[in-house]
């Protein structure tokens, strides 16, 4: 079902076009199409010479659905949760078809898993801490994320920053998860249920950071826990923080804020532990610049980086 209508949207949207709303008549040339989900798809599009985002679908219900989900997340005081709404509207195309779909801020960023291997390991608990926090405004506000993925996350720069994407598999806490992702889903793995609550998200949270090591992923095979624990034991960049991310997996998490500070102790102790080991090592003038940016935890630099996203 999903397959026939991406290829409808494909065969009625083509680049080049314009889609003109039924009610508010603003006009979208679209320029290409960025992506596909269980509910409609996505089009890089021109409005007034500004790039903005396009998400439409034959589900109206559905969409209704999105649309209210992205109004509560700018709700969410002093928060960049989702990409901001800039238009709803109602579109029939050349062929008769009746479509809806909503226009937001086009996010023009880098994937999570490049951005990290390029720029350094020491990232990783930065962004960690930034996606907790963002996780627990969103879940605080009564909703979990539900299709948490790489796929939904960019990095923005100046500074570096995980923004999300799509909040299409959005679900509030206490319904059953309407939209996943096999490899980020608990219950594919089983290690629990699909209903929304924090500790749903906090799973898909670790195997975030399980694909940016994993990119062609891996299969479950006889014990899916077992091939779960294994696998994060191989990820040495992933090691100072494995305690918590395991306690994650198996659910010993409750709320999003458990798990950040947790987190915030272990990357205080390992940047006290750094320090220390410098300090007895008796570096040269020329050595402490490079040991200060070492693998393993949240180095001053993206601290810096870090605390100054914090204003934006």
């Amino acid at each position: 079902m999903m397959k026939q209508d991406w290829k409808k949207h494909d065969s009625e949207i083509r680049p080049g076009m314009v889609v003109e709303g039924k009610w508010h008549h603003k006009k979208y040339l679209i320029k290409k199409k960025l992506g596909a989900g269980a509910i409609g798809s996505v089009y890089l599009c021109d409005v007034n010479g500004s790039p903005a985002a396009l998400k439409i679908s034959d589900n109206s219900t559905s969409m209704t659905v999105e649309v209210n989900v992205l109004k509560s997340l700018e709700k969410v005081q002093g928060s960049r949760l989702g990409p901001y709404l800039l238009d709803v509207d109602d579109w029939t195309s050349p062929l008769g078809t009746k479509y809806a779909f909503y226009v937001m801020e086009y996010l023009k960023g880098e994937a999570l898993g490049p951005f990290i291997h390029q720029h350094g390991r020491e990232w990783i608990g930065v962004f960690m801490i930034q996606l907790l926090e963002d996780l627990n405004k969103l879940h605080q506000s009564g909703w979990v994320f539900g299709d948490l993925k790489t796929e939904n996350l960019m990095v923005i720069q100046t500074p570096p920053r995980l923004r999300w994407v799509d909040v299409g598999g959005t679900t509030q806490i206490g319904r059953a998860i309407k939209e996943y992702t096999e490899f980020y889903d608990r219950g594919y793995w089983g290690m629990g249920t699909r209903r929304a609550e924090p500790s749903y998200d906090l799973f898909a949270f670790v195997m975030v950071f399980l694909h940016v090591y994993y990119p062609k992923r891996f299969e479950k095979g006889g014990n899916p826990e077992a091939t779960l624990m294994r696998k994060l034991n191989e990820v040495k960049a992933l090691t100072p923080y494995r305690h918590v991310l395991k306690k994650a997996l198996t659910g010993k998490y409750t709320s999003s804020s458990d798990m950040k500070k947790e987190l915030v102790q272990v990357l205080q102790r390992f940047q006290q532990q750094k320090q220390t080991r410098t300090q007895t090592r008796k570096k040269t003038k020329t050595s402490k610049p490079a040991a200060a940016l070492e693998l393993g935890g949240m180095t001053f630099l993206a601290l810096g980086y870090y605390l100054l996203s914090l204003l934006f």
